[in-house]
């Protein structure tokens, strides 16, 4: 039996997802179902003073409305209400908690009707008056309020005086819009009320034993009355990590009607939850004539809610890329009448690195160097933060196999030099980084007498593929074919894990399989041994391997018994084993993963119009489990950079505090006319450190140094720097 771990292996859960067998939070069906709609604040701040429902409630089919003056009992301290990623500082919000307004779009009040059309036509019916207060949404007018906050990289050196004397100086100004989540699927709860006042929660989320945790804590409940379930996810990539106000919703309706009730958010009101916040990111570098940095300074300005503070690392990649002796980092925040941000594939590093990658193609401009030759004379081998060594680095492969396949050595430096009919064409490349983190998991194997496991854990698969590197792990270590493993995730009642972000799943969870599938050799090993004329009697247990269906000699495959008779012989019909696995905490050796990007625009000279024709991303992440849906995933970060560096930005109209392209007709993301050719390679990168099968993890990589590389070329084919995303053809055009 061939190996599944490395191979490109199609995904598991496939057939389910292409023949619609697959089903998702909004689909589960229910006896006597009640469908909620959601009105929304129409104000940025303030109280509400009035609010009528009695129009609603007269209208055929409505069950109930919904508020804070009308609702059942939920908890009051702060504390109930953070689940396990919620910011440290801040008191999280509370839909129907109270009359106060804290951001435009908030939740307000729940219509509860017999269908989903008369609940949405009934929510026009109700009747609000406020109180307004004085708001604010503008990063920019309020940027000088910003507050540091306490980031892990601490400053080396004198960089404002190295700056000060470099001989090379670039400093700018780049900014990053507001960017919102627009999965496939939208946000949505069936909460299933079970007669006997518990419920099962099926939940569009990243984590469902957070969600549960989360909605006991809030409803005063006993972890056996709320189960909640979320077998499929349609994209989240952040937006799912937190339970979201719908699932509160839903559940509260649930419990005081003692019904069945399903809430689905529209599209619109989606952008009332988490997004990429804006940041102002100002870089400056300087350098010597030979191109060695001398400093780097980084300072993020970012938005947070007024009620909590949300930030991350945005400014301390440049520490793990290039040398420098001299380096100083901050990250301030500006407290805003919005609703809290939350992570975004690649949170602070899509944006900060973009920057970071931008200023240094400005600095070997102004060099004269070639982009990549700067890049490799300011390498570092060395985590700078703490001086760290890397338990692998192979981003210098990753520049030359990157620059070979796009062929870079071919590239004109002057701007506007490379032409294609009427086009200017333009290359550009940048770097990626990536943390590579790891989470406790456990999992559970049922092996039974016919040779068939079932693999179950808590985890969700968000469409990245858990479900098949689930099966991969499990079928090599237990030695089956893949057809005879079957995965059971994402139910809050089995084994415990983690939410499902930062790139962290595969290989945790790969590593919990192991742990699980050597508990059931070790005791089918113990079995075969005692088995009469066995001949693996005299062999040491640790020699012993699970090898096609069979209990077996590692050196000498003749010497086997098949799992069937070990198991009918020894009287057994299943084997259970349950392991949790923990990694040991090495503050030793950086973990990162890495990239080079190189990519190829062409730009319209009269039009402004540009098109990304060509990408190529060099990804090194040790290594890779199933270079099929791996591939796939680092083509999806591609396609999400190209939105980042030309399409996407949430509008927002400051008068009102209020988004005004909350839907994907007028905000853009790319589309199949925007994606052209995309080859990924995968670095071969070993990597014996970090963990057993040296697996680093790709959900994020993907996007890292996307935009910049864009941004970059778009320089190198009209001579025009843009340093506020997206890239329009306005901007171009000015």
């Amino acid at each position: 039996m061939n190996a599944y771990v490395g191979t490109p292996t199609s995904r598991v859960d496939g057939r389910a997802k292409v023949t619609g067998a697959a089903k998702y939070a909004g689909e589960f069906a229910a006896d006597g179902l009640l469908h909620g709609f959601v009105v929304e604040a129409t104000i940025a701040r303030g109280r509400i003073a009035r609010l009528d429902t009695s129009e609603a409630l007269k209208v055929k089919g409505v069950v109930d409305v919904l508020t804070h003056e009308h609702r059942p009992p939920l908890a009051d301290k702060d504390e109930a209400w953070k689940d396990e990623v919620a910011p440290e500082k801040g008191s999280p919000f509370r839909p129907l908690y109270d009359g106060l307004v804290k951001f435009n779009g908030q939740p307000i009040a729940l219509v509860v009707a017999e269908d989903w059309e008369i609940a949405k036509f009934a929510a026009t019916r109700v009747r609000v008056e406020y109180e307004q207060e004085a708001f604010a949404t503008d990063l920019e007018s309020e940027r000088g309020e910003a507050e540091k906050v306490d980031q892990p990289h601490k400053p080396r050196g004198d960089a404002a005086a190295a700056l000060a004397r470099a001989a090379v100086r670039h400093e700018a100004d780049y900014v990053i819009p507001t960017e919102h989540h627009n999965p496939m699927e939208l946000f949505a709860t069936t909460a299933v009320w079970n007669g006997s006042g518990g419920l099962t929660v099926y939940d569009k989320t990243q984590g469902v034993q957070n969600v549960q945790k989360f909605l006991c804590s809030i409803f005063g409940k006993k972890p056996d009355d709320i189960r909640v379930i979320s077998p499929y996810v349609g994209g989240a990539f952040g937006s799912g990590l937190r339970p979201q106000h719908q699932v509160v919703l839903a559940t509260l309706a649930a419990l005081a009607l003692k019904r069945s009730v399903r809430v689905v958010l529209t599209r619109q009101q989606m952008y009332g939850l988490g997004y990429r916040p804006m940041t102002i990111e100002r870089v400056a570098l300087g350098a010597k004539p030979d191109g060695t940095l001398d400093a780097i300074t980084h300072e993020a300005v970012a938005v947070t809610s007024r009620y909590e503070d949300f930030s991350r690392n945005d400014t301390g990649w440049a520490e793990q890329l290039y040398k420098t002796p001299n380096s100083n980092f901050s990250h301030k925040l500006i407290e805003l009448d919005v609703s809290t941000p939350c992570d975004m594939r690649a949170p602070g590093a899509a944006t900060g690195v973009c920057a970071l990658e931008c200023a240094m193609d400005e600095l070997a401009v102004a060099l004269k160097l070639d982009p990549v030759e700067l890049r490799l004379k300011c390498y570092s081998d060395r985590d700078q933060t703490g001086d760290l060594p890397y338990t692998s680095k192979q981003l210098r492969v990753c520049y030359a196999r990157g620059a070979e396949a796009f062929g870079w050595s071919r590239r004109n430096p002057a701007p506007r030099s490379m032409r294609d009919g009427k086009e200017l064409v333009g290359w550009g490349m940048a770097t990626g980084v990536w943390e590579a983190l790891q989470m406790p998991v456990a999992v559970r194997i049922v092996l039974t007498a016919n040779g068939h496991a079932e693999v179950s854990c808590a985890a969700s698969d968000i469409g990245t593929g858990t479900y098949t590197i689930v099966a991969q792990v499990a079928a090599d270590a237990l030695g089956l074919p893949i057809e005879n493993v079957s995965v059971k995730l994402a139910d809050s009642s089995l084994p415990q894990a983690p939410v499902e972000g930062g790139s962290w799943m595969a290989a945790s969870s790969a590593h919990a399989v192991l742990g699980a599938a050597e508990e059931i050799r070790r005791e089918l090993a113990r079995y075969a041994k005692a088995m009469p004329a066995s001949p693996l009697a005299a062999v040491d247990a640790p020699d012993i391997v699970l090898l096609d269906g069979t209990v077996a000699k590692a050196a000498d495959r003749n010497r086997a018994v098949s799992i069937a008779d070990v198991m009918r012989h020894s009287k057994l019909e299943r084997i259970e084993k349950e392991k949790l696995n923990e990694f040991a905490e090495d503050k030793s050796h950086a973990r990162n993963t890495h990239s080079a990007v190189f990519a190829e625009v062409k730009v319209d000279e009269e039009l402004g119009v540009i098109r990304v024709t060509r990408v190529v991303s060099a990804i090194a992440a040790g290594r890779i489990l199933n270079t099929k849906t791996g591939r796939s995933q680092i083509m999806g970060g591609v396609v999400w950079g190209i939105g980042m560096a030309l399409h996407e930005e949430t509008v927002m109209d400051h008068r009102f505090g209020r988004i005004m392209n909350a839907n994907i007709a007028e905000y853009h993301i790319p589309v199949n006319a925007d994606v052209h050719d995309i080859n990924v390679i995968f670095v071969d990168e070993p990597d014996d450190r970090i963990n057993l099968l040296g697996i680093k993890g790709l959900g994020e990589i993907g996007i890292v140094g996307v935009p910049a590389a864009i941004a970059n070329a778009v320089y190198h084919a009209t001579g025009k720097r843009i340093r506020r995303f997206p890239i329009t053809l306005d901007k171009l055009l000015e």
